[in-house]
């Protein structure tokens, strides 16, 4: 893991001991004296990770926290605030002005990495969706890129995996301020409980009875219902080697006993805006891929989704020597309808005439939108017989029923006509077969519309 690391301090020496112990981790390390050089290096070179001091000449570390979170360039880099201030009013202060993590000097060594560590691999993630979902589409970024607030929206979902009644308590009582705290002691339960409702941080005591903490951190990391969940391990003074083998199995962050309160509720809030974060950005790109594939109007697949999946039915059957049959089909005289009822009537009768096409064929089967009223449907391990009949039916329930045109309640007779086209000849292509049952509809048209025609190889 590699990553460009900027560290904004106003005293040489503390610079030179982070840069020192971020240079043997083999960063890429910046520097700045002051916030406003931070600010500029920021807007002008790529930053994947700033350790930024509070009491600085000039602007402070939390007005340059601020401005970073507040300017769309630079809202998504991390911000870890390393300061000597130790009173939880500064904590809440800088989680306020949009601090992702923060640091009291002196800073230790395993506390500096896995914090550093952990941010680079949100930020990865992060910048590898975003990219994503910005290249399908606009998603709205500003509102994902929004500054990090002090407070959650709503409160958060937390499991708590911990023996000790008294301590299940004690930490309850610290966090009920900002989420819904369900506590458990035997941590099998957990794993289930975990895996059944959508919560958003897992805190696991190492301090269990009879079992092995980070077996439950691995357990919850290789479940698929569990991968996402973040997780916080609180563990004692002097474990810092099962501390560094939980991060290895995947688990976010860590507090040490005694537990200050107030860093339990900063770290549990850092983790569950995270897992928000990237929810977000996940349903964005999720919905992205959809509105990439999906033809707006008809909720059918679009023509870009057609060329890149009818290739691979046809390569797919010509290996395995299965037939498989496309139709094209289309309104008869959809320009009449345009001109008679507008085209938002147009409109309705492409949505209806969906829902037929819907109707007609089977689960298996491909229905594409290939473009104005003209339509698609690939069936694989489909012999011309059965497309044929297929196509019928198709027609029929085109036919059958008059199309409901929303606006002024009129009733409009559409008709249909179908070409089909069944991949029979070795090695043939997709284009070669859509041109096959393009010939069959422009035939269809010429014979009086309102029929299926099929079309040899």
């Amino acid at each position: 893991m590699t990553a460009r690391i900027l560290v904004v301090d106003d005293i040489p020496a503390n610079v030179k001991l982070l840069e020192a112990r971020l240079l043997a981790e083999y960063f890429e390390v910046l520097t700045a004296a002051d916030g406003m050089t931070a600010l500029s290096i920021c807007d002008q070179t790529p930053v994947d990770l700033i350790l930024l001091d509070i009491m600085m000449p000039g602007i402070d570390g939390f007005e340059v926290c601020e401005r970073l979170k507040t300017n769309p360039r630079t809202a998504h880099i991390p911000v870890v605030m390393v300061t000597a201030l130790d009173q939880p009013a500064d904590r809440v202060r800088g989680l306020k002005a949009g601090a992702d993590d923060f640091l009291t000097k002196p800073v230790n060594d395993l506390q500096l990495m896995t914090r550093v560590k952990s941010l680079i691999r949100f930020k990865a993630l992060s910048d590898e969706l975003r990219l994503r979902a910005e290249t399908a589409r606009g998603i709205g970024l500003e509102t994902l890129l929004a500054p990090h607030q002090g407070q959650l929206e709503e409160p958060g979902m937390v499991l708590l995996v911990e023996s000790r009644a008294n301590t299940q308590d004690r930490m309850s009582r610290a966090l009920a301020g900002i989420a819904d705290i369900t506590a458990i002691g035997d941590p099998q339960a957990a794993l289930f409980e975990a895996a059944d409702k959508p919560y958003e941080l897992v805190i696991v005591s190492s301090s269990l009875e009879d079992y092995d903490p980070l077996r439950l951190c691995s357990q919850l990391r290789s479940l698929e219902r569990t991968r996402f969940i973040p997780m916080l391990v609180v563990a004692e003074q002097g474990e810092e080697d099962l501390v560094i083998r939980a991060l290895e199995l995947g688990v976010n962050d860590y507090l040490l006993r005694p537990l200050d309160p107030n860093e339990l509720v900063a770290r549990s809030v850092t983790q569950i805006r995270r897992k928000r974060y990237s929810d977000r950005l996940r349903a964005s790109l999720s919905e992205s891929v959809e509105f990439a594939v999906t033809d707006a109007l008809t909720g059918l697949n679009n023509r870009r989704y057609l060329d890149t999946h009818l290739a691979t039915l046809v390569d797919r059957s010509n290996r395995r020597g299965r037939p498989l049959s496309v139709l094209i089909t289309d309104i008869d005289h959809f320009k009449s309808i345009n001109d008679t009822h507008g085209h938002e009537g147009g409109d309705d009768v492409l949505r209806e005439f969906s829902k037929r096409i819907r109707g007609a064929v089977r689960g298996a089967d491909l229905a594409c939108r290939y473009g104005g009223e003209e339509f698609v449907v690939v069936m694989p391990d489909t012999t011309s017989e059965i497309a044929a009949q297929v196509a019928e039916r198709l027609r029929d329930a085109v036919a059958g029923a008059p199309f409901r045109i929303s606006a002024s309640g009129a009733a409009a007779a559409v008709t249909t006509s179908v070409g089909i086209a069944t991949l029979e000849v070795d090695g043939e292509g997709a284009d070669s077969l859509l041109r096959r049952a393009d010939k069959a509809l422009y035939q269809a048209k010429n014979n009086g519309r309102n029929q299926v025609v099929g079309q040899a190889a």
